[in-house]
């Protein structure tokens, strides 16, 4: 299953042994952390509420009907009575303050199938405040028809405790108030509310539709209907007291007739379920990269397809999905849910489809991973409804079961080697970099594939892409922004369609920004809106911005003309550098000939790219110290080579290769021939992007050339580029062959085709009647050439005596 979902706690197995332990204990009313009472049905035990420090409460009731409230500790895995009602009521919501001190709960009075009654105008709704430290008064907040939620705010300083504490309540007469509650301690560490006649109240929000509250970051997003548009606002609750609001957006959605909605206020047990899962799902997900997205997916009542949209606020645009369901007859029984997956959002809808959407890099959709299949969906998730919170938590409420989602890596890996079609392996390729644990062993294992699936792909090239993007993850996640400016992708474009998917982009207003002073998460959403406003054209580093000046010095070397010494010393400390960065990481002795001669080309295409790289992130990275930005360009060209010879070492392991392979004196076997193709095929991924090489690289290639390649086919090679004569390649080969015809022949094939400068130097190691022979004709060519040239200084000096006469 593409995700993975581990309990962090169960309701069952946390808190009822330990119920049923305690069950012969007579209750004692409102008595904290004694009886418990008797607990005979178990369908009253379930999940209320989660706070912001992942404490959860939960409520029962005993054989007399009395309501039980206990809270879990996640820290100590301990469960502590906190406060019981000695009549029946039907809990709506309920909180408890960071210290443990206050207990918010909203009741109502319980039917005899123990809902609500909506009919009888006397069913009033409670809203109480309850001193728990120790079980003291009880204070009456609210006593109305309509249902009240309470929530607590959580301070994110919870070093010493709070003299004044808030509490949220949230109306279903569409209003939302603060209470500013003051506490004080009497009689040693008794805990009262001071002033308990007049909380002072501020009015939060009113007039909203829809609410959601984000328990970690202390947000409360909520929707209002404003001149018949629909108007998303958020704001967020300060460690100062204070609250603000942030931004205000506009969403091309229309909630005019979908009634009151809250998400993430406790569980509301009064809902119809049934109609709750056809009910239009909507909720907020952001993440620490400054993301900020919308899901929305309307009303589903039947039909071939369902339509569910996302809007990336943080990229300035929406993507609107279809999905095919299948057969005319196919039922769909449950709504859609949304998952926040940090850099993911998962949709999943059970039986159906199951869809992980890029959040950092929804351009394309390949990048985006779609399923289908209606056996495999259906034991992937509970079908009951999940809800998800902040930091990846999903809640099965039915169950009581809290779960961390992760992305299952052994799942993914077997897929990338099962599925047969591109946007699929390109999707999971990504998916799995992006999971950043054990990264080594992900690593490995892809290159295993990529070794064994190498011509696979049609619709992009395997080896680049993984190059790329492993290299993004390497760096990304340590540094913001950075997603910005180092490529994520080698695919610039899809245009092959998704099997069951199809999907529509549009523009969108960005969310308007209502404060000036950013921090923390809202600095990198408001840098987001501001790149998506003027960043134009892509700032992504393209490292064909050196091709010219790497031409310019590779022809200088050919001439044998250079411009300063110092500069082209700065270039090749910079590719030293890398190296140097390179080998401290390396873990083991590396298996392959690499990195064993100077191969100035390779070297210079090295230190070029660290300082063009360094001078991009330089522009446009603000706030980031120098030196760590010289780091992590280093660390970013180190990966690139690196992967580039783990897997060239891949394939020398799996073929057992030996050292000796670089002696020119022996014939190529099936194995060489298969790293010789691996290697070209890397050279032409490289090549393409305009990406360095590890030195020693194309002696190795040019080797393997020898050994496998017939003549004509190795001269055609090197004429077009693919084999390249390096200095090291041709003086071991003119060493290494004897002087037969065969070989005589091949090695005046590849002296011709050599420099002038390097070509001079290689004749002279060569001792034969053919090599001096073509140091006599390079002799006189050069001596007519500077004949030639005295000749022209002559005439040109006698016309201008001539002039002057």
């Amino acid at each position: 299953m593409a995700l993975r979902l581990v309990a962090d706690f169960d309701l069952q197995k946390d808190v009822l042994p330990g119920l049923l332990a305690k069950g012969a204990v007579p209750a004692v009313a409102g008595a904290r952390g004694g009886g418990v009472g008797i607990l005979e049905n178990y369908d009253s035990l379930r999940v209320l509420n989660i706070e912001r420090n992942g404490n959860i409460i939960y409520t029962y009731k005993d054989d007399k009907g009395n309501v039980f409230f206990g809270l879990y500790d996640c820290q100590t895995r301990q469960n502590e009575h906190l406060y019981t009602f000695e009549t029946d009521f039907q809990v709506v919501s309920c909180s408890v303050n960071s210290e443990r001190t206050l207990l918010a709960v909203s009741l109502v009075q319980a039917t005899k199938e123990g809902r609500r009654n909506e009919h009888q105008p006397e069913s009033k709704c409670l809203t109480l405040l309850v001193e728990i430290h120790p079980v003291n008064n009880v204070k009456v907040l609210k006593a109305v028809d309509s249902c009240i939620w309470v929530q607590f705010l959580y301070p994110h300083v919870e070093s010493h405790p709070l003299s004044e504490n808030h509490l949220l309540l949230i109306s279903e007469e569409k209003y939302i108030e603060q209470f500013h509650i003051q506490v004080t301690q009497e009689d040693g560490d008794k805990v009262v509310i001071k002033k308990s006649g007049h909380l002072p109240r501020d009015r939060v929000a009113e007039d909203f539709v829809w609410a959601q509250w984000d328990m970690l970051e202390q947000r409360l997003y909520y929707i209002d209907l404003k001149n018949s548009r629909t108007i998303l606002k958020c704001i967020q609750f300060n460690a100062d007291e204070n609250f603000t609001l942030m931004f205000e957006a506009s969403l091309d959605i229309s909630l005019k007739d979908s009634g009151f909605k809250l998400v993430n206020f406790g569980c509301d047990y009064l809902q119809d379920q049934e109609k709750f899962s056809k009910h239009l799902s909507l909720c907020v997900f952001t993440n620490k990269t400054g993301s900020l997205c919308v899901c929305y997916s309307p009303k589903f009542d039947s039909g071939e397809q369902i339509t569910y949209s996302v809007f990336y606020f943080h990229k300035g645009h929406s993507k609107t999905f279809t999905a095919a369901l299948g057969s005319a007859d196919s039922h769909v029984t449950k709504g859609i849910t949304f998952l926040n997956l940090d850099c993911y959002v998962a949709v999943y809808l059970p039986g159906h489809f199951f869809h992980l959407l890029n959040i950092q890099h929804p351009d394309l959709i390949c990048h985006s991973l779609f399923l289908t299949g209606k056996n495999e969906m259906i034991d992937m998730l509970p079908h009951s409804p999940l809800r998800s919170l902040s930091g990846s938590l999903v809640l099965d409420w039915n169950s009581g079961k809290l779960y961390r989602a992760l992305l299952n890596q052994s799942y993914l890996l077997q897929l990338l080697w099962n599925t047969p079609l591109d946007c699929e392996r390109m999707a999971v390729l990504h998916c799995v970099l992006s999971c950043g644990r054990d990264s080594r062993f992900l690593e490995a294992q892809i290159i295993q594939w990529i070794s064994e699936n190498i011509s696979a792909c049609h619709s992009f090239d395997l080896i680049q892409e993984f190059i790329i993007a492993s290299s993004y993850w390497s760096i990304c996640p340590e540094t913001s922004n950075v997603d910005k400016l180092l490529p994520y992708s080698s695919v610039l474009t899809w245009n092959t369609e998704i099997p069951g998917i199809t999907l529509v982009t549009e523009e969108i207003a960005l969310p308007l920004m209502k404060v000036h002073s950013f921090k923390g998460y809202w600095e990198k959403l408001n840098y987001n809106l501001e790149y998506v406003k003027y960043a134009k054209p892509d700032l992504h580093y393209n490292n064909s911005v050196i091709r010219k000046e790497w031409n310019n010095l590779i022809s200088e070397e050919k001439t044998g003309t250079r411009r300063s010494t110092a500069y082209v010393r700065n270039i090749l400390d910079n590719a030293m550098k890398v190296i140097s960065n390179l080998e401290a990481r390396s873990l083991e002795p590396r298996l392959t000939p690499l990195f064993q001669e100077e191969d100035n080309h390779q070297r210079l295409l090295v230190g070029l790219m660290v300082s063009e790289l360094k001078d991009h992130l330089l522009r446009h990275l603000q706030g980031v110290e120098k030196k760590k930005i010289e780091q992590m360009v280093l660390d970013y060209i180190s990966k690139l080579l690196d992967l580039i010879c783990c897997i060239l070492e891949a394939s020398w392991r799996k073929h057992n290769l030996h050292p000796w392979v670089l002696h020119f004196d022996r014939h190529g076997s099936a194995a060489e021939f298969a790293v010789f193709h691996l290697m070209t095929r890397i050279l032409e991924a490289t090549n393409s992007l305009f990406l360095p090489l590890p030195p020693g690289f194309h002696t190795l290639h040019m080797v393997l050339g020898v050994h496998c390649l017939p003549l004509h086919n190795l001269l055609h090679y090197i004429d077009n580029g693919v084999l390249l004569l390096t200095e090291t390649a041709v003086t071991r080969l003119v060493k290494d062959l004897d002087n037969t015809e065969r070989n005589e022949k091949l090695k005046f094939s590849i002296i011709a085709r050599l420099p002038p400068l390097i070509g001079q130097k290689i004749s002279r190691l060569w001792d034969h009647p053919m090599s001096s022979n073509i140091i006599s004709r390079n002799h006189v060519k050069q001596l007519l050439q500077n004949y030639k040239k005295q000749l022209c200084m002559l005439l040109k000096d006698m016309t201008m005596w001539m002039q002057n006469l």
